[in-house]
C-alpha cells in the first residue's frame, strides 16, 4: 500500500522545468511540498535558484493539510512550504521535520475577487447586498487561506447569511478556479493568485483588511527525508535571499519584517 501511495504521489508531482547550466559536480533535485497560494511565487524562485546553485526543484502544489497527512504517511518531500505556522511547528515536535529549521519565508493577505467587472465593490459591501448565488471558499480544516475566508465572514457578521452560499473548494487553487470558470461569481482567493506588476491583474477585487482575519503566517521547514540532503537546506537559505523576497513582495506577500 505505501509503495502505491509513493507511486501516486511521483505522478502526481508538477516538475518547475528550467533551462540553465548545472553548476558543479553535486547539483540534486530538492523535492518541494508548496501551499498552492504560493505557486506563481514559486516557479519563479526556482529559476533563480537553480541558476544560482546548479539544483533542480521538484515542487507538488497542493493544501498544507493535505500535504501533512501525506508526508505522515511517507511522501517523499524533503522541504514543506506551508500556508500556516502550525503545521511546520507540529511536524518538528513529531519529529517529522527537523527541530529548529522553520521560519516565515511570507505573510499572505486575502482578496475577495470576481472573474468579472463591476461585481466585487473596493469596499467588500457586495457581501452585505448578498446578490450573488455562490461564493467560493477553499476548505478552512485544510488550507490557511480557507480558514481566514470564514474568520472574515464571521467578524462581518455575515456567517448564517452566506452559509447556504458558500461552494467548498479543496484547496485555494480549486477555489480560485471556480470562480475564474464562473462556477462562482465571487470567492476568497490568495492575492498573489490575481495581482499582476503590484495591481488585480483582471476582474474586481477588494483586498481584506488584515484587522478582519489572523494573520497568514506562512512558514517554511526542512522536512526529515531532507535533513541530510545539503541542496534541502541550500533551497532554504536561498529563499530567506533578498532575491527571493523581492519576488514575494512583487506577489503581494508581505515578509517576516515588514508589512
Amino acid at each position: 500500500m505505501r509503495h502505491c501511495l509513493l507511486r501516486l504521489y511521483t505522478l502526481a508531482t508538477i516538475f518547475v522545468t528550467i533551462s540553465g547550466i548545472h553548476i558543479g559536480a553535486h547539483a540534486d533535485e530538492v523535492q518541494v511540498a508548496v501551499a498552492a497560494n504560493f505557486t506563481q511565487p514559486l516557479k519563479k524562485i526556482a529559476i533563480g535558484f537553480e541558476q544560482a546553485s546548479g539544483h533542480k526543484i521538484i515542487a507538488t502544489f497542493g493544501a498544507t493539510g493535505q500535504f501533512y497527512a501525506q508526508i505522515n504517511n511517507g511522501a517523499p518531500f524533503e522541504v514543506l512550504l506551508a500556508a500556516d505556522t502550525v503545521t511546520p511547528k507540529k511536524m518538528e515536535q513529531e519529529k517529522t521535520a527537523v527541530a529548529g529549521s522553520s521560519y516565515t519565508y511570507a505573510r499572505g493577505k486575502l482578496v475577495l475577487w470576481s472573474a468579472q467587472p463591476g461585481v466585487v465593490d473596493v469596499t467588500g459591501e457586495v457581501l452585505k447586498k448578498g446578490n450573488f448565488m455562490h461564493l467560493s471558499v477553499a476548505n478552512p480544516k485544510l488550507a490557511p487561506y480557507g480558514l481566514a475566508s470564514m474568520q472574515t465572514i464571521q467578524t462581518l457578521g455575515l456567517a448564517v447569511v452566506l452559509q447556504a452560499k458558500i461552494v467548498q473548494a479543496e484547496n485555494i487553487t480549486q477555489a480560485y478556479q471556480f470562480i475564474s470558470t464562473g462556477n462562482a461569481e465571487l470567492g476568497f482567493v490568495a492575492l498573489s493568485q490575481v495581482i499582476k506588476e503590484g495591481k488585480i491583474g483582471s476582474g474586481s477585487a477588494w483586498i481584506v483588511p488584515e484587522t478582519l482575519y489572523q494573520p497568514i503566517l506562512q512558514d517554511a521547514v526542512l522536512l526529515e527525508k531532507g535533513r541530510d540532503k545539503p541542496a534541502a537546506r541550500a533551497f532554504l537559505t536561498y529563499l530567506a535571499s533578498p532575491a527571493a523576497r523581492d519576488i514575494i513582495k512583487n506577489y503581494g506577500y508581505g515578509t517576516d519584517t515588514e508589512k
